[in-house]
């Protein structure tokens, strides 16, 4: 509590820096093998690296640089952007002398259930008991249930997948007496400018939201738990439920009496002694806590060449896909922030909360094709941006001292993205162009490469990236047997009708089908070899069960065993299929058709 009430302390006395602007960010970035899955190795690219910009995160495929923050000025967006190039290629030095690259995107679409796991995570004391805290507080595992062409539905037993989020999170100082009007500003703007910045449509092969990070972020991380009572419970990520209202401090203050403290340490100082010595406190209680605590929106306090300050962080913008593409989104956010017309000063007189929260969750599913609620009216995006937030943000940053050339540059970019092709429209046509003629695996290696590739060298802003050559032929990286398993499974259960399940088989051409028993646990195998021999069967019984003709001894593989063993392992023992198994589950099949491009005896 000597937090908040020295935080309050320095806001009466105007101890808060209100006079200068600055600006900062976070570049967050996935290491690769060079077979463009994830790395495992970012403990050894950090060491040979070597910079303070540098630091971990949660998962073993991924650091984050911390930018120097520069003051808003003429200069300043070239100035990020110069330095961000530059810590970027020593990053790619310090990955390549580990045979690794690095990549920009929001969601790598390579990272499979493996890369999940708790070996993938930092062995940081901080993550493993986040991790312990986060299962405690839920009172199981975590739960994932996206739904957008595709649906994705598992249950999980680590904050793993909250490692799948890249991002490139700004930074904004604000005056300590324009905060609340800046914070809701920020809030209202949240998304139109998402929905032209979308760039991770695909998790675990599947085609999601436009943004599934803000989905898959909110439920990887969630440690509420259900119950049979009907009672409100405030997610730890979130956009919010209303207006903030009266300070700064009072945001801080809700924040604390909302949510349960996971992570603590010990605390030598008191910020009110310090404060009362003359010097300025760091406030390290509240801002670890703070840090937990994931807004969309983020409301920060930090300390300066010894001045307090107060800044919005901005978590909802994914990183890449190209350093360009992102200094045109930091433009675009700057700009707005501070072209905010005087109407909006009070934005619960302009707008529900609602719609503006309707409007950010409309931007992750469906991006730049939403069509947004604005000044009570709803707009298609391409046409809000062009008419009323592109010429808003063009304002701000010429009150701002920012040149014209710049911001010409940068939100041109915007704009030809807004009428064209985002970083999300671009992953998806390839994706499925590619699953025309490749497994799910081998697609998204290539996908994946296809990014790499339109990073390097010039790097083009992406609404000017060509289409990749569907018919690509490649020689397939895949060596274990969760690279080509079929996960669209059919499935019986053991107490189905036998003659209702192989005429299944037969309308749908299947060769062999797991059984399952009541309890979920894989117990025997359906193939056509039983299928025919039921249907010759004189008299045929229609009271027959799947567990009086199916074959109770069935051989198994985990997903990681090598195909190589797994086609020793078919051939030995005569096998069409082998269900594929782990931890007791059917997890996919996989068939002599998928082994064959790999059997080269």
């Amino acid at each position: 509590m000597s937090d908040i009430k020295a935080l309050e302390s320095m806001t009466n006395q105007g101890l808060i820096e209100d006079d200068v602007v600055r600006i900062g960010a976070e570049q967050e970035f996935c290491l690769v093998t060079d077979q463009w899955r994830p790395s495992k190795i970012s403990q050894e690219v950090l060491e040979t690296i070597n910079d303070d910009h540098f630091t971990f995160e949660l998962a073993r495929y991924n650091l984050e640089i911390n930018l120097d923050p520069v003051e808003l000025k003429t200069g300043c967006f070239t100035e990020t952007e110069e330095q961000l190039r530059n810590l970027l290629t020593k990053a790619t030095a310090g990955a390549k002398a580990h045979n690794n690259s690095i990549l920009l995107t929001g969601i790598l679409p390579t990272i499979g259930k493996k890369e999940l796991g708790v070996d993938y995570m930092t062995p940081k004391p901080r993550y493993q008991y986040l991790n312990e805290v986060a299962k405690e507080l839920r009172g199981g595992d975590f739960e994932m249930h996206l739904s957008g062409v595709d649906e994705l539905s598992i249950h999980h037993d680590s904050v793993l997948f909250e490692a799948c989020n890249t991002s490139f999170q700004m930074h904004l100082q604000i005056p300590s007496t324009d905060f609340i009007s800046s914070y809701n500003w920020a809030q209202a703007i949240s998304g139109p400018v998402l929905s032209v910045c979308t760039n991770s449509p695909l998790l675990l092969g599947r085609e999601l939201w436009s943004e599934t990070r803000i989905a898959l972020f909110k439920q990887s991380i969630d440690t509420r738990s259900s119950s049979r009572a009907l009672r409100d419970q405030q997610a730890r990520v979130t956009i919010g439920k209303q207006w903030a209202s009266g300070s700064a401090v009072d945001i801080f203050k809700n924040d604390v009496a909302l949510y349960n403290v996971i992570m603590t340490k010990e605390i030598e100082e008191n910020s009110l002694d310090v404060l009362s010595q003359g010097r300025i406190p760091k406030l390290k209680a509240l801002c670890l806590h703070n840090g937990t605590i994931y807004r969309w929106n983020r409301a920060c306090y930090g300390v300066g060449g010894g001045k307090p300050h107060l800044r919005i962080e901005n978590r909802y913008i994914p990183a890449g896909p190209t350093v360009l593409d992102q200094m045109a989104n930091f433009a675009f956010w700057v700009g707005l922030m501070k072209g905010r017309p005087a109407q909006f000063d009070d934005l619960s007189t302009q707008m529900d909360f609602r719609d503006a929260k309707a409007n950010f969750i409309k931007a992750a599913r469906t991006g730049k094709d939403s069509t947004m609620h604005w000044n009570g009216n709803q707009v298609p995006v391409p046409e809000l941006l062009e008419k009323e937030l592109l010429p808003m943000a063009y304002a701000g940053l010429e009150k701002s001292g920012i040149e014209k050339g710049d911001i010409e540059r940068l939100l041109s970019i915007v704009g030809a993205r807004s009428k064209g092709q985002t970083a999300s429209k671009w992953l998806v046509k390839n994706y499925r162009g590619l699953r025309k003629t490749l497994k799910q695996d081998d697609a998204l290696l290539t996908l994946t490469e296809g990014i790499y590739k339109n990073q390097q060298g010039i790097a083009l802003p992406v609404h000017q990236w060509p289409m990749l050559d569907h018919k690509v032929k490649i020689e397939s990286a895949a060596h274990l047997v969760r690279h080509i398993m079929s996960t669209r499974l059919y499935i019986v259960n053991e107490n189905d009708l036998a003659q209702l399940a192989t005429h299944v088989m037969e309308w749908k051409g299947i060769h062999h089908v797991p059984v399952e028993n009541n309890a979920g646990d894989l117990c025997g195998l359906l193939t056509w070899t039983h299928m025919e021999h039921y249907k010759e069967m004189e008299a045929m019984d229609e009271q027959l069960l799947v567990a009086d003709i199916m074959t109770r001894d069935v051989i198994t593989v985990h997903p990681d065993t090598e195909i190589t063993k797994a086609i020793q392992l078919m051939k030995k023992l005569e096998y069409g299929c082998m269900p594929v198994v782990e931890n007791k589950h059917l997890v996919g099949i996989i068939t002599i058709k998928d082994v064959i491009p790999f059997d080269h005896d």
